[in-house]
């Protein structure tokens, strides 16, 4: 199974916390996408990785039955106190660097893995979305939440914790590995 070669990757990298992803977990919700088009973060209809650019929902639950199994990965990093924005960025920023080396090295072995990572892509200062294409297409995830993923329902229905304590930040993000055979 491909993907125990990935948690044995995710391990190798330095993840806090690797777990195998219950695909039943992931069913897209509107009501999470609606939160995406609120616009919070700021790359609602401003980058690649996020919705409207990400796909509609069908397309993207269509695309999750494609998989047999997948990986579950997170970076914990500990705060001050909960207004601690250093360790916050610290942590993603790890986070992502992990992920970025585990999804480079998971790609290598199974090129049609499917990664989502913790928020919006950040790989460039400012997205060509909708103006030109992605400079990098095959760098460029998008979030669980992008894809409509209730990322702690997710986490509880694969086994993995979602908060470790105060004064504690945990980034999420996931590889969907083995795709059904005759896909």
């Amino acid at each position: 199974m491909q993907s125990t070669r990935v948690m044995l990757l995710a391990e190798q990298i330095g993840f806090s916390h690797i777990s195998p992803l219950n695909m039943e977990s992931l069913q897209t919700s509107q009501e999470v996408r609606a939160m995406c088009s609120g616009d919070r973060c700021g790359s609602f209809g401003h980058s690649w990785s996020c919705p409207p650019a990400c796909g509609s929902l069908d397309a993207i639950q269509s695309m999750f039955s494609r998989y047999d199994s997948g990986v579950l990965v997170q970076t914990t990093g500990q705060m001050e106190d909960e207004f601690d924005l250093a360790a916050i960025a610290e942590t993603e920023k790890r986070h992502k660097a992990l992920f970025d080396t585990l999804t480079r090295q998971a790609k290598l072995l199974f090129p049609d893995c499917y990664p989502m990572a913790a928020g919006a892509c950040t790989r460039c200062k400012k997205c060509t979305y909708p103006d030109r294409p992605c400079r990098f297409p095959d760098r460029m995830y998008p979030s669980m939440e992008a894809c409509g993923l209730w990322v702690s329902d997710v986490c509880r229905k694969s086994g993995m914790g979602y908060f470790y304590g105060p004064n504690t930040i945990t980034f999420t993000a996931c590889i969907l590995t083995d795709l059904k055979h005759g896909v």
